[in-house]
């Protein structure tokens, strides 16, 4: 049986992340990826990625995306290039109408429906009418302040509030975050940034409240969020940000979901690089008070680069196998590390008939 073949849109921190683990894979192919990096163009991603060949097919960089999606068969493209839903959309149309399953990074494609209604309604028409299927994930939206909440109030009988907090590093993730962090920039120009929305700070605090509200039928009106600086005591300095003492090594963003009577959903998340040079520790927590109450701490936290990283290649032979339309993460299976072979997750119903 062939392997599944997969397509990469964008080959920056992530994109070229993934493919080096799909590479590690069994029955799954990269066919080939597409980047704007002329430096990369028409260059082997086993040469960039430092990862040997041997018997395999060859897989090169284009900046011609539709050649790519022309390839027979192709099963999956994965786009690692934007983050909000009516940026990557254009490229989500494209692949779908090629017949080609989709699997995003964009952060607010993990619960799109949440500020792109229409957008998301189109997606899903789409999808159906070309027989594949949608869906945006990673590490978070998509898991640690959504998904893994949701599915600690399994053990529940009842659920009064859901409160997530994530203090992580944002030292893995590539240039598109640090500009979107205001990372380097004074802490004048960041709050000029917020005031004229040129900063977005986190992106998915509406999409992890939506998922939280829909799975547990909170009945939510309103989403308020806060965005402040968090200013550095010392340079630091990233793979892809650097920020002088004095300067905004990272933001802390929160945000509350609720309605007229009471709130429902608390969403925590300071976010910076190098944190360890102020004495940052790192963590992931749920605190979910109900029925009976239940608390979570993982500490460090789930690294935010490869738990992107993995969350994409341990979700792809699913979409995949998945029903025709956009799905979240509430549609899928609980997520795991796939060790196996992909083609017996994703061509499962060839399989069984």
């Amino acid at each position: 049986m062939r392997p599944v073949k997969a397509a990469l849109w964008g080959f920056g921190a992530m994109g070229s992340g993934i493919a080096k683990i799909l590479l590690e894979r069994t029955g799954i192919e990269v066919i080939g990826a597409c980047d704007t990096d002329q430096s990369k163009i028409g260059r082997s991603i086993y040469e960039l990625l430092e990862t040997p060949r041997d018997e395999r097919p060859d897989a090169l960089i284009t900046s011609d995306i539709d050649a790519l999606l022309q390839t027979k068969p192709l099963d999956i493209c994965i786009i690692a290039t934007n983050s909000f839903v009516k940026d990557v959309y254009p490229k989500i149309e494209k692949a779908v109408k090629y017949s080609v399953n989709v699997l995003t990074i964009a952060e607010e494609m993990a619960w799109p429906w949440a500020q792109e209604p229409e957008l998301s309604a189109k997606m899903d028409a789409l999808a159906q009418e070309h027989s594949v299927s949608i869906l945006g994930t990673g590490i978070n939206p998509g898991m640690m302040m959504d998904l893994l909440a949701v599915f600690l109030t399994g053990c529940m009988t009842s659920v009064e509030h859901v409160e997530c907090e994530r203090v992580n590093s944002l030292s893995p993730f590539g240039k598109a975050v640090m500009v979107e962090q205001g990372i380097g920039i004074t802490p004048k120009a960041f709050e000029e940034g917020v005031q004229d929305g040129s900063l977005a700070g986190h992106v998915g605090f509406a999409e992890s409240a939506g998922m939280i509200a829909n799975a547990l039928h909170f009945d939510i009106d309103e989403i308020n969020q806060q965005m402040k600086p968090i200013i550095t005591d010392v340079d630091r300095k990233s793979a892809h940000g650097f920020a002088k003492k004095g300067q905004v090594a990272g933001v802390n963003m929160t945000a509350q979901a609720g309605n007229v009577l009471e709130e429902k959903i608390s969403l925590l998340h300071p976010q910076q690089i190098e944190p360890h040079l102020a004495g940052v520790q790192t963590g992931d927590y749920v605190r979910l008070r109900g029925t009976p109450p239940v608390s979570m701490a993982i500490k460090p936290e789930v690294d935010g680069g490869l738990g992107t990283i993995a969350m994409a290649c341990n979700m792809l032979p699913f979409v995949v196998a998945a029903t025709p339309g956009l799905k979240s993460m509430l549609d899928m299976p609980v997520p795991r590390c796939v060790m196996g072979d992909y083609r017996n997750i994703a061509f499962k119903g060839e399989l069984d008939a």
